[in-house]
Parts: structure tokens; sequence; C-alpha cells
């Protein structure tokens, strides 16, 4: 009953632009001009310069960062690689609470497989994860849900210290934090997972610390390099990419402003909406995140209006108070790293539709974008359930309710729905035989014959319906089948890998499960996957 595969175009919400990506249909090769495929990618290093001034300097700073965090030799012999010349392939994510959604596991599992996969031609690679500190959706990142021994939710969120819009990288735990995790540990029991939480996660630490250490603990024996955007010195490092972001502005706005009408065009979203007045960067003003608009030949922050020369001078003195937003921050990312590829998920695709074209103004040329792994992990008491009454995943997508009415009616007595199945038959064969004779008799009678049937049908399928639900209320057990599934495989109506933590599966699982995901990642299949534990 459960496939290994599921077609995204089964998923909900799954858009067109991401669908004919997948696909790689004539119509988004314009915004697209690498094919997403894992097998190209080696044949980029050609393309993508390595070894660089910069890329030395990017090495530097992430040996600081990463021995800060406790790195492994593995990581730290793949940043002495990647001085001294490797490339690389980069995924990043949210510094999500207790390490975020599991699909952030699953999209560093992709990373090292492709850096794997590019080794094996005969590329030298490291895997690089992007955490995305400079974010400052707090609310987004500060939650974490996990699942009790009886699969039912057991969501959490912390008190912080911070200013609003502030990005992540500067908020702190406040104080009742070490209680929360103490809770979240005590979900986890005496595991390996409980451990790294309680090693990361502390009052007075940033979400960037914290997801940082979790991260280098469990993905320790597998090298890989975690980047911290937030840093100063990488912030220095890329000073000249954003004084020239500034000094482009007009150009690189009307090329997204033209880019975004050829999506539109081509029956697609645009992922971010640009203005007239758009610039690139972000201000930092007083901690906390300002846009920076432009017009009339000058920019603004806030009520403060700067001249070019102006901004472009406070940018050099102090490029730590500068971010890149959605769209500059890839190629900010590949100004700092000698990149082969990207692996996000359908939204940052999208992204790269528009991007495209900055890489083409500010790199010269433009970075392979693949899908990372998309899976749902099942584990063997939710397997036994959906075997049990003959459900897959699919069945979830139509909401609680009638997932609760599919499994009390599979759970009806098999004559029961015998008996049903020999009504529906019977109704169809009794008006099959009045609707042929009423055709000789009148052929205008024939609809109202047909109409009739109908309403039969419905009072017969209606009928079944009670009677399952009188099951149901009959057979508490239902309901609470019902919950547990939906909890384990589609919580809050969303795909779990974006809903449960990570650590709860690494928690029950170990660390044989990064091996197990690494190994699924490889799979070439870009579909929908069904992982089963045990």
């Amino acid at each position: 009953m459960i496939p290994d595969c599921i077609p995204f175009s089964a998923i909900p919400h799954t858009t067109r632009l991401f669908s004919d990506f997948l696909s790689y249909s004539s119509d988004v090769r314009k915004f697209y001009p690498n094919p997403p495929d894992p097998a190209r990618v080696a044949a980029r290093a050609a393309v993508v310069p390595r070894g660089t001034k910069i890329h030395t300097q990017v090495a530097n700073a992430l040996e600081k960062q990463n021995r800060a965090w406790g790195a492994s030799e593995k990581t730290l012999e793949n940043i002495r690689r990647l001085r001294q010349g490797a490339h690389a392939v980069v995924t990043g994510q949210q510094v999500g609470l207790f390490g975020g959604p599991v699909l952030a596991l699953f999209k560093a599992a992709s990373v090292l497989a492709l850096a794997k996969q590019v080794e094996s031609a005969g590329v030298d690679c490291v895997p690089v994860f992007w955490m995305a500190t400079e974010d400052h959706d707090l609310a987004e990142v500060n939650q974490s849900l996990l699942l009790s021994a009886d699969f039912q939710l057991a969501p959490f969120s912390v008190e912080t210290e911070g200013k609003t819009d502030s990005p992540v990288a500067n908020v702190r735990f406040a104080q009742g934090t070490n209680e929360v995790v103490a809770k979240a540990a005590h979900i986890l029991g005496e595991t390996l997972a409980a451990e790294y939480l309680w090693d990361s996660y502390r009052v007075g630490e940033t979400f960037a610390g914290a997801y940082a250490r979790l991260y280098t603990r469990l993905f320790a024996e597998h090298g890989l390099v975690l980047l911290d955007p937030s840093d100063a010195e990488l912030h220095r490092i890329a000073t000249p990419l954003l004084v020239e972001a500034i000094e482009r502005a007009p150009e690189l706005d009307e090329a997204l402003l033209a880019r975004n009408r050829e999506i539109t065009h081509a029956g697609y979203h645009e992922q971010v909406k640009i203005t007239a007045e758009s610039t690139p960067l972000f201000a930092l003003v007083d901690g906390a995140r300002a846009v920076i608009h432009r017009a009339n030949g000058q920019f603004s922050i806030r009520k403060e209006r700067l001249t070019p020369d102006e901004l472009k001078r406070r940018i050099e003195e102090h490029p730590e108070k500068f971010n890149a937003n959605v769209l500059l921050r890839p190629v900010l990312q590949d100004y700092w790293l000698p990149t082969l590829a990207y692996i996000g998920g359908p939204a940052e695709i999208a992204y790269f539709a528009q991007v495209g074209v900055l890489y083409e103004k500010l790199l010269g040329r433009v970075t392979t974008v693949l899908p990372r792994m998309s899976a749902t992990l099942l584990e063997p008491k939710i397997e036994k359930l959906l075997d049990k009454y003959e459900l897959n995943l699919q069945d979830l997508f139509h909401g609680e309710t009638q997932l609760r009415d599919e499994l009390a009616v599979r759970s009806l007595p098999q004559e029961l729905k015998l008996d049903f199945e020999r009504g529906r038959l019977a109704v169809d064969e009794a008006m099959q035989r009045i609707s042929d004779s009423l055709h000789k008799l009148d052929s205008t009678l024939v609809e109202a014959a047909r109409n009739a049937a109908n309403k039969m049908r419905y009072q017969v399928g209606r009928l079944e319906k009670r009677a399952s639900q009188a099951e149901l209320r009959r057979e508490e057990i239902l309901a609470r089948h019902a919950e547990m599934i939906e909890n384990a495989l589609y919580p809050k109506k969303t795909l779990q890998e974006r809903e449960i933590a990570g650590l709860y599966f690494f928690a029950k699982y170990g660390v044989a499960l990064i091996d197990r995901l690494i190994e699924t990642a490889q799979n070439p299949c870009p579909e929908h996957k069904i992982v089963r534990l045990g």
C-alpha cells in the first residue's frame, strides 16, 4: 500500500514553477540555464574560479568559526582543502530552535551526498552549510515541535533578549530557557540527542551559536563545514560586492523588474516582489534591520537621506552593519565560496528564477541549483497503523475529519461493508433495468431515472458514512489512531519535514539516521520519498 516515492504532483501546494523545474521543461530553461542534474555538477569546475585570495580569507574565517563550535578534525581538514583550492557545494537553512525541522537534516544530507558524487567524478569538493543567521524573522525560528511517546505534538519556544527586527544572530536566550530545554530533553530521553541539546542550548547563548554547536556534533563524522554569514570578518571580505551592489542598484533593479515581468508572462509566480525603489541591501540601525530605499538619485535609511558616495563610504567603514537581501544572498555566498551548486527547497528554487540576472551582472556566471531531498520518515508503529487501515500518505492530505471517516469506513465489520457494496450494486442493476425499459417506453424519462439512481446511491453512501461514524464513536481507539497518524506524518496539515524537529528522529534512531539520510539523498529520484525507519 505504501510506495517508496510519491510524485510532487500529488503533494499539496506544489507550484507549477517547481514542477516544471524538476522536469526541466522548456518553459523554465530561460530562468535556470543549468539543468538540475547532479551528474553535471562536476563539469562546472571548469568555469568556477577557486583558490583565490578571497577564498583563502574566507577559509581562514571559517576555520575560526568552526573551531569555536568544536569542529571535528574531518571538518577542519575540509576547510584546509577549501583553502588549498577545493570547490564547494552549498546548502543552507534558518537556525531554528533545537535544530529546526527535519528538512534541515535532509538539506545537510543532500549536500554531503552531492559532495561525494562530485568527488567521485574527480573534482575536489567540500560540503558547506550556510546558517541563515541574518534572518530577522524571530517568530519563525523560535519554535520546535517534538513528538511524545504516544505521538502527541509537543511544541516548544523560549523567551529571548534582543531588539525587534534584529538578526537572529544577535538574539539571546533569556531566563527560563534551561527549564524549556529540560522539558524537551525529557521527551528525547536518555539519548545522545538530549546530551547534544544540553550542550548547545542555554541561557545567554544565541540562536546561531546553539544551532552551530548542535550541527557540529550531529555531522562531526561527515566533515560538514558550517558558515555564519553574520561574521564581521566575512562582511569585511564582502565589502567590494556590497559597494558594487549600491553603485549598480538602478541597473540591478531594472534587471530584476524585467525578469519578474518575464516570470509572470510565463505564467509563474514571483517569489520576491520588486519595486522601482528597491535595493539589494539592508542596513542595521541600532541593531535592527532597516530597508534601504532608492529615489531621485539618493538613498534613504528610515528618515536619513544619503548620497551614493555617502552610503558607499559608510559601507566601506562599517560593512558589518549591512546585510544582503534574499536575492543578493546567493550571489554573496558565491562571492565568498567557489560554489559548484546550491541545494535548496521549493521556495529557494523560486528565488533562483529571479536571482539569475544578479549572478550574471555581478559574478558573470549563474550557479546551478538543485532540489534538496524531500521525504517523510515512517516509523514502524505508524507504518503498522497505515497497513492496518490500508492507508497511504496521500490519504492524509484531505484533512483530519476525512481521515477519521476513512479509518472508520475501513474498520467496519467486513460483512457490513459487503452488504453496503451489495446494496450499491443492487441499486445500479435495478436502475439500469428500469432505465432500459423506460427508454423503450418514453426516452424522455431516462434522465429522470438517472437522477433517481444518483439520489439512491447518495443515500446508501450517506447511510454508510453514518454507520462508520457510529463505529468511530463506539471505538475511540480509531480516533486516537487517526490523531497519531496525522501527528506523525502530516502535523498541522503540513508535510512532516516542515514541522517535526530532526532532533526527535535522531534521538530515536541515533547516528545511523544520518548515514541513512545521506544514502537516501544519493537516490537520483527527485520525488518525495518515503523512508522506512526501524
